[in-house]
């Protein structure tokens, strides 16, 4: 580490999706193995080739607004990461009105934005005419409005912006979050992301693109990472957000610290629109990045939380770059894929997916890959099928890898 470049630590971590609305019980969920995959609820899904997802239910985002009519401006993904940054920011039990506002920032991405708007306000225009539409259509459906009203939450007044990189999302967010506070151009970030895409356009285009499991008679094992059975991803919603400090601005408060923020890789397959490049060419060179970023060896990662969306090519080149990477230690070292209970969050994954690793870092213990039953010649490393296991965590590699060939890598380690 160079002497100008300043440690980040992760002090604080909010969450909601499928599996729970809150830190605790999101992480009870994933050891247990449980999936709340099953059919559709939001619409009728009967014509759809896919009638599944992992949805957040009985959600209330009112609660988590200063006024509750300011929740009925926003989109469902905006309530998601304002709640999400509210859990974050309580976690680490900071009086952000006792820090500076322009040392706080915030990099909260969407892979879509509102799509919920959009399709509501176009249905509105075109059964009553353009002036039915709402004023606040545009600020409810452009992808940067998350990070805004969490900033405009909690005043928060030093960097801001979101990132939009398909299911690398969140993971970039995160990166360039920990860059922010390396350099020195913030103390404080509130950095994830939030999808909320369980709506009849979501579901229809990513059916129409042959990439989601139409296991409809079998919801909770259509999510099934690495098996041979794999038949595409199941969608999820929710947000993931992570509250990131410089370390001596964690310690002069005495914060409980999660994890070390060490490392940040990423690349471009600059290859095809939805496919990952030939052995996983493009997330091989980004994991190296983030490796060498972070300024460690393969073999001193314990745990991979891989991207490991249940599609065919993914979860085969995934496999194909872990082996380049890692080489003899890539059979040794423990993987897993979350989307296996939580569903597919697209832009929000890769931060909810770095909370569960945050979260195995200190609890020494790593969550399963469920539904794995067959295993695959192309995907032969182990994967912690099935149960959660018990182990040393010293050091966690997250992958997010995204259509149009982006591809994140996120490295943290144990603080010590």
């Amino acid at each position: 580490m160079a002497d100008n470049e300043r440690r980040v630590v992760i002090t604080g971590m909010g969450v909601i999706c499928s599996l729970g609305q809150s830190l605790e019980a999101f992480w009870r969920a994933l050891l247990a193995g449980e999936t709340k995959v099953d059919r559709i609820t939001a619409f009728d899904p009967t014509p759809y080739d896919c009638q599944i997802a992992a949805e957040v239910r009985d959600f209330n985002p009112a609660p988590f607004f200063k006024q509750p009519k300011d929740a009925r401006r926003c989109d469902r993904n905006i309530h998601f990461a304002v709640a999400a940054a509210k859990m974050a920011v309580k976690d680490s039990d900071l009086d952000l009105d006792k820090e500076d506002p322009d040392r706080i920032g915030c990099v909260i991405g969407s892979g879509v934005g509102g799509l919920a708007t959009f399709e509501e306000q176009h249905r509105i225009l075109l059964e009553k005419g353009p002036g039915r539409m709402s004023p606040f259509t545009i600020p409810m459906m452009i992808c940067n409005m998350a990070t805004g009203i969490v900033s405009m939450e909690f005043g928060a007044r030093g960097p801001n912006f979101a990132t939009v990189s398909a299911c690398a999302t969140s993971a970039h967010a995160i990166g360039e979050a920990f860059r922010a506070i390396r350099f020195g151009d913030a103390d404080i970030m509130i950095a994830g992301g939030t999808e909320a895409t369980i709506l009849p356009t979501g579901i229809a285009g990513f059916s129409a693109m042959r990439a989601m499991s139409v296991r409809n008679d079998e919801p909770e094992k259509a999510s099934r990472p690495f098996d041979r059975d794999r038949d595409g991803f199941v969608m999820g919603e929710g947000a993931g957000v992570l509250v990131l400090e410089e370390l001596e601005h964690a310690r002069r408060r005495s914060a409980v610290i999660y994890a070390e923020l060490v490392g940040y890789g990423q690349t471009a397959d600059a290859y095809h629109l939805t496919a990952p490049a030939p052995e996983g060419a493009g997330a091989a060179r980004c994991m190296k990045r983030a490796l060498e970023n972070a300024r460690l060896r393969p073999d001193q990662i314990s745990y991979i939380n891989a991207h490991g969306t249940s599609t065919p090519l993914n979860d085969k080149f995934e496999t194909a770059a872990i082996k380049t990477v890692f080489g003899d230690h890539a059979r040794k070292v423990a993987i897993s894929s979350t989307k296996s209970m939580t569903g597919h969050l697209l832009g929000a994954a890769g931060a909810v997916e770095m909370i569960a690793c945050a979260m195995a870092l200190t609890r020494d213990i790593v969550p399963p890959t469920i539904n794995y039953e067959t295993p695959d010649p192309d995907c032969d490393l182990d994967y912690v099928p099935n149960q959660a296991r018990e182990m040393k965590v010293e050091a966690v590699l997250n992958n997010a890898l995204g259509f149009g060939g982006h591809n994140c890598t996120l490295i943290a380690k144990k603080f010590v």
